[in-house]
């Protein structure tokens, strides 16, 4: 940099600059998690409930993140599931989860991701087993390996493919179950995988025809929500409702209102 030319660190980035940080940091998260992946000896300990763990490779892939994020955009805010928020002066903030899937990571099944966002203007979702690469700059398509991205157009519930997830909680899960009765009649057919970010993605590629879940955070949405909603895809916040916490509902135009109707 010579002088006078303006410091990379504090100019307004356009949305291209920080994908670009977003996919490099997703890359570093994801060698130190494949060194990890299938290791027997990891370091577990529980969160919110015993079947809420984290792993030293959750907590390493987040520092590795934070490198990047703090080499490159020093000046951002990071909001990470494992080192918490810490604030930045830009006013942008990064949500990252450096390993959202972590109950499947631990038993070997190959359904996880990395999810790196620069909340409302630009995203990575890598999945490092298939390899697939899904980003997303705000106003742009969502791609996948650079082909660009447009989510599920069906119009009947019936034939539709329905992603979600459930919570921790014994309360929570009970109250998942009555809402998966009724659904589970009325489409297609309900998968469930364990990884949000990744189902999001999926969802913006078109694989499912919807996905809801709820008690997400934003670590959990930040990158995949971009991604659907450049795919085209209605997008809806579902309110809390006794045991259930808020959640997120993401459908074809024409099965959102059903779908809210069954889920919400």
């Amino acid at each position: 940099m010579t002088i006078g030319d303006p410091d990379p660190t504090t100019a307004s980035p356009d949305g291209r600059e920080l994908l670009e940080v977003a996919v490099e940091a997703a890359r570093a998260a994801a060698d130190v998690l494949l060194a990890h992946y299938e290791q027997t000896a990891l370091e577990v300990r529980t969160k919110s409930t015993a079947t809420d763990p984290v792993s030293e490779a959750d907590e390493a892939a987040e520092r590795a993140i934070r490198d990047v994020l703090s080499a490159r955009r020093p000046r951002d805010g990071v909001l990470g599931e494992e080192g918490g928020d810490q604030v930045g002066t830009s006013g942008l903030r990064w949500a990252v989860d450096p390993l959202d899937g972590t109950v499947n990571f631990l038993f070997g099944v190959p359904q996880w991701c990395v999810s790196v966002a620069c909340e409302g203007r630009a995203a990575a979702i890598l999945d490092p087993l298939r390899p697939e690469l899904f980003t997303v700059v705000a106003g742009e398509d969502a791609r996948l390996d650079g082909r660009a991205l447009r989510g599920s157009r069906r119009e009947e519930l019936a034939t539709a493919l329905v992603a979600t997830g459930f919570g921790y909680r014994a309360g929570m899960r009970a109250r998942q179950a009555e809402v998966l009765a009724r659904l589970l009649p009325l489409v297609r057919d309900v998968r469930r995988f364990g990884s949000a970010a990744l189902d999001l993605a999926w969802t913006a590629a078109g694989r499912y025809d919807a996905y809801y879940e709820r008690g997400l955070n934003r670590w959990d949405v930040a990158a995949g929500e971009l991604m659907c909603r450049a795919a085209g895809l209605e997008v809806r916040d579902l309110q809390a409702d006794g045991e259930l916490p808020p959640g997120l509902l993401v459908a074809a135009p024409a099965l959102i209102e059903p779908l809210v109707e069954l889920v919400a």
